[in-house]
């Protein structure tokens, strides 16, 4: 399920890794995570509920960063989404979005869905803008 959205004009990648619909987060958050303990904080909050739990994904946060958005408890099938936006010299942009479901595939079961991207590593401020 990967999918894969250029920032306009820089050619930099950001690359889907992980889509699944149990986070475990009641409320709309997005993150930023730049070092192998924060990831592995969040894998061990969404997986407290799985046996076997999802694997950590090995990222190099030397080259890469993870960036992460949870739509909070849905009954609609939504799943969570992000994308580039834009990029100047201080920051990247990117729109987080909650994407409906294809028509008839709605669920009436309570889920929190997210999703898990890389991107290479910047110092930039990364800010996160929500869909209207």
């Amino acid at each position: 399920m990967a999918n894969t959205n250029e920032v306009k004009g820089s050619g930099e990648k950001l690359t889907l890794i992980l889509q699944d619909n149990y986070s475990g987060s009641e409320i709309e958050e997005s993150m930023i995570i730049k070092d192998a303990k924060a990831l592995k904080s969040f894998y061990s909050k969404i997986n407290r509920t799985r046996k076997p739990g999802l694997p950590v994904p090995e990222i190099d946060f030397t080259k890469e960063m993870i960036l992460i958005h949870c739509i909070g408890e849905q009954t609609s099938g939504k799943t969570a989404e992000l994308t580039f936006v834009d990029e100047n010299e201080d920051e990247v942009v990117v729109k987080s979005s909650a994407k409906m479901p294809e028509k008839g595939k709605t669920s009436s079961s309570i889920t929190s869905p997210f999703s898990v991207y890389k991107m290479p590593f910047t110092q930039k401020r990364v800010t996160f803008k929500k869909d209207q």
